[in-house]
């Protein structure tokens, strides 16, 4: 083992940069071993690793429903809202796969990176805004996945199947026993985990199809007409969709770091988005389109979740076997998109209180606090009509509003004003050439979302909100490059 050094020093990998910590930046207030950047050594994730993540992230019961989303809620046929997704998840590569470059370069996760647009402290607040929804979210599919243990259970054990909602909740923190486990033993437990499910959750898809085929039409289901009223335009209809689906992964396009930072090269981090994105995401939400359109058939009433469809089965062994899968999809899409992030946002704010096991119990917890109403209401506690459903259709366009600009000013910051080269050292230390708050990027960040409050509240300015990731993404991006180049680049 290496005697620690007084001074760090960065040194280059071929097209990777690579930092030696000494004692200024180990003893740096900014600076924990988990937030540090990864030596060329842990960067060991090639094209597939990144693919396998992303097919484990995008099978999951949001992205199933994705379609009913759609055509339910923002006026769309099913053709066209299949068409919307494949778009839209084609348009987020743009922000996926430039906002990948810094976390691969340096080696750094989302929070480091928003250093140099926001500043040293005030990147804390894009972070924990970003935080804050992962832990939404993290709820969200908790709940789905306990539903699974709970119907996968009640299947073996009849006494288990009494006990309804209080069933659900017991898998409900079952479920976040084992996410918080997978990601407390590291980045190699996730790439294994992504790359083990990816393959097993593509064969469970194509079961279900098969399933499926012979209860329902495809050209018939394809055909169903749209739910906007009759000779309404579709633009307005389709970009309100397209704003929803591009903000499904908003989140994602800013943390993307804390992934691409353990890519091999830019060139895996590119190619394994591209193969693991789009196409996963067209697929299996149009699978939740046709098993939708199928359940009538297959169980005697319309069921919109694979979950509660896949309940109905009336064999215990198939049903067992298709919840460890529900169970393994939702894993992986949590572990790797729910908690990572806020894990890393939550350290940011004081690395030496909180290190990586902290990061993650803390957002766990943060998660059941925002999911306690529903698990309240199905242990009967409470009463209350809001549905799970329109809660994250209506918070996609609601978010991705505040995360377009973080966006939009995280590309421009990186490309056009740091000419894609960051202080590696005077990142992790105060009063070192990055401000503690960055008045440029708070200005680009400030102006949308004031936007955006006046068009929820006063109904003027609507467009604005309906198309809030563009819009957002476009203006902050604007915003920063003009105020970062008044403000004197690096001296904002």
């Amino acid at each position: 083992m290496r005697e620690p050094v007084a001074t760090s020093s960065i040194r280059n990998v071929g097209e990777l940069v690579e930092l030696d910590v000494g004692e200024d930046i180990a003893s740096s207030p900014r600076f924990n071993d988990d937030i540090a950047p990864t030596s060329a050594a842990q960067r060991t994730w090639n094209k597939w690793n990144v693919a396998s993540l992303w097919v484990g992230m995008s099978i999951c019961v949001p992205t199933y429903t994705l379609g009913g989303v759609l055509t339910a809620y923002f006026g769309l046929s099913v053709t066209e809202a299949l068409w919307t997704i494949l778009i839209a998840n084609v348009v987020v590569l743009i922000p996926l796969t430039l906002n990948a470059y810094p976390g691969t370069r340096y080696g750094i996760p989302c929070p480091v990176v928003l250093r140099s647009s926001f500043g040293i402290l005030g990147s804390n607040v894009p972070a924990l805004i970003r935080a804050i929804v992962a832990c939404g979210w993290f709820g969200i599919q908790t709940l789905f996945g306990g539903i699974a243990i709970h119907l996968m259970l009640s299947a073996v054990f009849p006494s288990w199947a009494a006990l309804g909602g209080t069933g659900e909740v017991f898998g409900f923190f079952i479920f976040w026993v084992l996410n918080v486990w997978v990601v407390i033993r590291g980045s190699e437990s996730i790439k294994h985990l992504e790359a083990a499910a990816a393959p097993l959750l593509l064969i469970v898809a194509l079961g279900l199809t098969f399933w499926a085929l012979p209860k329902v039409s495809i050209s018939e289901v394809l055909s169903t007409p749209a739910s906007r009223p009759a000779g309404a335009p579709v633009f307005g209809y389709f970009m309100a969709g397209l704003t929803a689906m591009v903000g499904f992964w908003a989140t994602l396009s800013l943390n993307i770091p804390d992934f691409s930072r353990y890519a091999r090269s830019q060139k895996d981090q590119v190619l394994g988005q591209i193969i693991g994105l789009p196409l996963t995401m067209f697929l299996f939400s149009g699978l939740g389109v046709l098993l939708t359109a199928a359940s009538f058939e297959l169980v005697g009433e319309t069921v919109s979740d694979p979950i509660n469809l896949i309940g109905h089965i009336e064999s215990p062994g198939w049903v067992v076997l298709s919840m460890l899968m529900i169970i393994l999809a939702t894993i992986s899409t949590n572990t790797a998109a729910n908690i990572v992030s806020p894990t890393n946002s939550f350290q940011n704010v004081a690395p030496k209180l909180i290190n990586e096991n902290r990061g993650v119990l803390l957002t766990g917890l943060i998660g059941i606090l925002m999911m306690s109403w529903e698990l309240l209401k199905r242990l009967g506690w409470i009463v209350s009509d809001v549905n799970l459903e329109s809660v994250y259709s209506n918070w996609l366009i609601g978010y991705s509003s505040l995360l377009g600009p973080i966006a939009g000013i995280m590309i421009v910051d990186y490309f056009l004003i740091r000419k894609q080269s960051y202080d590696l050292l005077a990142i992790y230390r105060d009063n070192a050439g990055y401000p503690a708050w960055n008045k440029a990027g708070f200005l680009a960040f400030s102006i949308p979302v004031a936007l955006t409050i006046v068009a929820i509240t006063t109904g003027s300015l609507s467009w604005f909100y309906d198309y809030g990731w563009f819009t957002g993404s476009i203006l902050g991006g604007l915003l920063y490059y003009f105020a970062a180049r008044t403000a004197g680049g690096s001296e904002q």
